[in-house]
């Protein structure tokens, strides 16, 4: 939780002196005219209210949404947008209260003479400022042309992407803190027994010097996300990031270390470092005919042993053994007097013993059971048969009513909607994308025809994708049913404020195309797109498009209200509005590039390293907002004004 209000912090500082920005650049180009500094402050935050509202309301919608994420992702990342939301809220009280009245306090004219902006001719203006006006000037001439070029551009990079990018993951892979090393295999063990196999692996990884500790626990080891036939658990936590290799290889040298053991099973997980649980590739198997599962399970694992890049394969299928039934014939068993409470406790006195009392020892604090039994030497199965019970009619042999019958032994029973499950489970190597192996894994199960005559294609039979590609669906689903949801209440917004609709999908527009530089940004970083980070950032990202086209168009319509030609209207617009776009923009990117480059800054040690855990969980949200921001400054400070004017062009051939 932590984690997340600071990254909100740091997304919404960008945002939160846009409109201090618009305010102070309004008010110096007023001083600079020779109005007082009271009534210039006073002026600006009157004339830039509604822009300001206008603009902290669509980044409020935006970020609305995603308050009502469902499910264990919604609860991880709630905080986001609780966060970003608190944070603009207070930022329109800092732009239109605070700001004016601490400027008409302490503020003074700037030496730049910004209304040269206003009054002077466009071709007179010089610096950056005059450079951008000449170029653009050039381009509004082909509006067509330039929104041609965004469009190509659109489709090309996602293209590109789709060809050279890093793939789609669920969430960012995190550098784990702490592994656990399940130690698997199949046999009846005693508990010595096992201990002794777990001890032989521990053996093998204990004298790895990038362990803080290490702690094994062997015997009757069920954990929650455990296979079966797991008979110990060794949890290492590792030191200091800085001070080892990645985990990814420490996981291989283990792996290295300990495959030569016969007969044990070692499976390696990552802690957790965000939702989800247990292994991220998931099939559950079910069906009418509870005989079906079982063969369908070993058909499908031995087809996922046949792809590449999975690890750690397991199924829910009972482990092989042989269960004993005592059947009893009561009939014939009340002819002797006995019943079946006297046979449970003769049965109980060969294995595992009847409690008579409880006792509590002096330097214990629970009491423990007092059990009989019958001697070591004297709890074989054979026993059974010789077993003989005191009855009424005196010692009978429980072989006269009692049979023993062996059965298959039976694990966990799971059902879902009435019916019996089976569920095969899977990992991935280090480097390998979840949603890569899906896809391979689907692939080859469409390639099974009823010529194969597989159970995996027979009708009786229903596999359903869980773990991370449900998440992922799921994720995947409301994110794009919240950016839809957003744009809608972007759109009434933007309706409501410029009574236009062309200006409203205008702005629209520049949030679609802006996903050309979220693209771009992981391209140029080589990172996978993240559903559930690279998502919020698109959403997040659409917010801050939306600031700075408000600014813009509204003070466009300000000067042709006032009887300026649409070209001129357009060129003296962006000289106006240059700086606050730029500053904003630079701004919020800032912010984030600390982030983007994995950057971790410690103040206590006067450090600042790279690539620290806690650094990763964020490198694909910051990279997407900075990507996407940098690229829609552009489109703000060129297409937005070609669309302008081709906006008015439109409206004259109407007319």
């Amino acid at each position: 939780m932590n984690i997340v209000v600071l990254f909100s912090l740091i997304l919404a500082s960008g945002m939160l002196i846009d409109g201090a920005i618009i305010v102070t650049e309004f008010a110096d180009r007023k001083m600079s005219e020779g109005m007082p500094r009271f009534e210039a402050y006073a002026i600006a935050a009157k004339r830039m209210f509604w822009p300001i509202i206008g603009a902290t309301a669509t980044t409020l919608a935006v970020f609305l949404p995603l308050l009502f994420w469902p499910g264990i992702v919604g609860e991880f990342m709630k905080y986001l947008p609780i966060t970003v939301i608190a944070t603009l809220s207070a930022s329109l009280i800092m732009a239109l209260i605070f700001m004016p009245t601490l400027g008409a306090l302490f503020g003074r004219p700037r030496p730049v003479k910004i209304a040269d902006h206003d009054t002077a001719p466009l071709h007179t203006i010089k610096g950056f400022t005059g450079q951008y006006i000449r170029i653009l000037e050039k381009l509004i001439r082909h509006p067509i042309l330039v929104l041609l070029v965004a469009l190509l551009l659109l489709v090309g990079v996602n293209t590109a992407y789709v060809h050279y990018g890093k793939g789609v993951e669920f969430f960012p892979d995190v550098e784990p803190e702490r592994i656990n090393v399940y130690v698997r295999t199949r046999g009846d063990f005693s508990v010595q027994e096992r201990d002794q196999l777990v001890q032989e692996v521990e053996s093998r990884v204990l004298d790895m010097h990038e362990f803080a500790s290490l702690y094994a626990n062997s015997g009757m080891v069920s954990p929650d996300n455990a296979p079966e036939d797991t008979i110990g658990v060794i949890a290492i936590e590792f030191v200091d990031w800085r001070q080892r290799r990645p985990a990814k290889e420490i996981i291989k040298e283990i792996r290295q270390r300990t495959a030569d053991l016969a007969g044990i099973f070692i499976e390696v997980l990552k802690q957790e470092g965000g939702p989800g649980e247990g292994k991220p590739i998931k099939i559950e198997i079910s069906a009418q005919d509870a005989d079906l599962l079982n063969p369908t399970a070993a058909e499908l694992v031995a087809g996922l042993q046949t792809i590449t890049g999975l690890v750690d394969i397991e199924d829910s299928r009972p482990l092989p053994g042989i269960d004993w039934k005592i059947a009893v014939d009561r009939i014939h068993a009340s002819r002797f007097g006995a019943d079946i409470a006297s046979v449970g406790n003769g049965v109980q006195l060969v294995t595992n013993g009847i409690k008579v009392a409880e006792f509590r020892p002096d330097d214990a604090d629970e009491e423990v059971d007092i059990l009989i039994r019958f001697p070591p030497e004297y709890r074989g199965l054979d026993q059974l048969d010789r077993l003989r019970l005191q009855t009424q009619a005196g010692l009978v042999p429980l072989s006269l009513f009692v049979e023993r019958i062996p059965q298959p032994r039976v694990g966990r029973l799971k059902r879902s909607d009435e019916h019996r499950i089976l569920t095969v489970q899977a990992g991935v190597e280090e480097g390998v994308l979840v949603d890569d192996k899906l896809k391979e894994i689907r692939a080859w199960l469409d390639s099974q025809g009823p010529e194969e005559q597989s159970l995996l294609v027979d009708p009786r039979v229903t596999l359903t994708f869980k773990g991370e590609d449900k998440d992922q669906r799921e994720a995947e689903a409301f994110l794009s049913r919240a950016f839809m949801t957003a744009l809608f209440m972007v759109m009434m917004i933007l309706v409501a404020q410029f009574n236009n609709f062309y200006q409203t999908l205008l702005i629209l527009s520049a949030i679609i195309l802006s996903t050309i530089g979220v693209l771009l940004g992981l391209l140029i970083t080589q990172q996978p797109f993240g559903i559930v980070m690279c998502g919020i950032g698109v959403i997040a990202l659409a917010g801050i498009v939306v600031n700075n086209n408000i600014v813009l168009i509204d003070t466009f319509n300000v000067l042709r209200a006032s009887g300026m030609a649409v070209h001129e209207a357009v060129l003296r617009t962006c000289a106006q509005r240059l700086r606050p776009v730029l500053l904003t923009a630079i701004t919020t990117i800032l912010g984030l590039m600390p982030m983007v480059l994995a950057m971790n800054i410690d103040l206590m040690t006067r450090e600042i390293n790279f690539g620290a855990p806690s650094t990763q969980w964020w490198t694909q949200l910051a990279t997407s907002i900075a990507g996407g921001l940098a690229f829609a400054t552009l489109l703000t400070l060129i297409l937005t004004p070609c669309l302008l004017v081709l906006g008015t062009r439109r409206t004259i051939v109407s007319r």
